[in-house]
């Protein structure tokens, strides 16, 4: 659909949608809060344990005094204070009947995917090299699955990005079912975390 000015416009993703931009966009932002908030205290109170400090190996501490806390030349949660505020922003936008061009969904589809891998990138690095897990840097991973798996479905489905025409009822069935494969890929993670660290979990058991 385009209007007056010729710009082609998407339906509105919906309710579910935007609620769930809003929830995991704020969930994102409070880990990143947190996390700056966290190395605020590390540097002012040096040699005192965090509140997310549970043992050595479920630490903020150890993660943020990596080389991969700080990939860009300053710390990332520096990044999500920024980012998360997109979803949240977007999803307001929905509730209030707004509707965008084809190549927003197109930018922000982009933005998402950019943030999903960067996601993996340290998950494999807190659990394969570091072998250290960060609480908050958890909780903006499940926020950031959750953005992914709604914004990507959904724009496969409403044909923001061209799929292959055997696939398309598929995104049709599940495009309001991202939760699915959210949980999905969250429960993956966790197995993966507990046979990765699987010698550490002993020591505490």
């Amino acid at each position: 659909m385009s209007n007056a000015s010729g710009i082609e416009t998407i339906e509105s993703p919906g309710k579910k949608f935007a609620i769930t931009m809003i929830w995991a966009g704020i969930l994102g932002w409070f880990a990143a809060f947190s996390l700056v908030i966290e190395r605020i205290h590390m540097l002012t109170n040096p040699g005192e344990a965090l509140s997310c400090d549970v043992n050595p190996f479920i630490s903020c501490a150890s993660v943020m005094k990596s080389a991969q806390a700080s990939m860009f030349g300053f710390p990332n949660p520096i990044i999500g204070l920024g980012a998360f505020v997109a979803p949240i922003a977007i999803g307001v936008a929905i509730l209030a009947g707004a509707k965008f061009a084809k190549w927003f969904w197109r930018l922000f589809l982009v933005g998402v995917t950019l943030g999903f891998i960067f996601v993996i990138y340290l998950f494999i690095t807190s659990t394969f090299v570091l072998g250290v897990l960060c609480p908050y840097c958890m909780l903006a991973w499940v926020a950031m699955i959750s953005i992914f798996w709604a914004t990507f479905l959904w724009s496969a489905a409403e044909g923001v990005i061209e799929v292959p025409t055997r696939t398309f009822g598929f995104f049709m069935r599940w495009s309001g079912s991202s939760w699915v494969f959210s949980l999905a890929t969250e429960v993956l993670a966790v197995v993966i975390i507990f046979f990765a660290l699987w010698e550490d979990w002993l020591t505490i058991f």
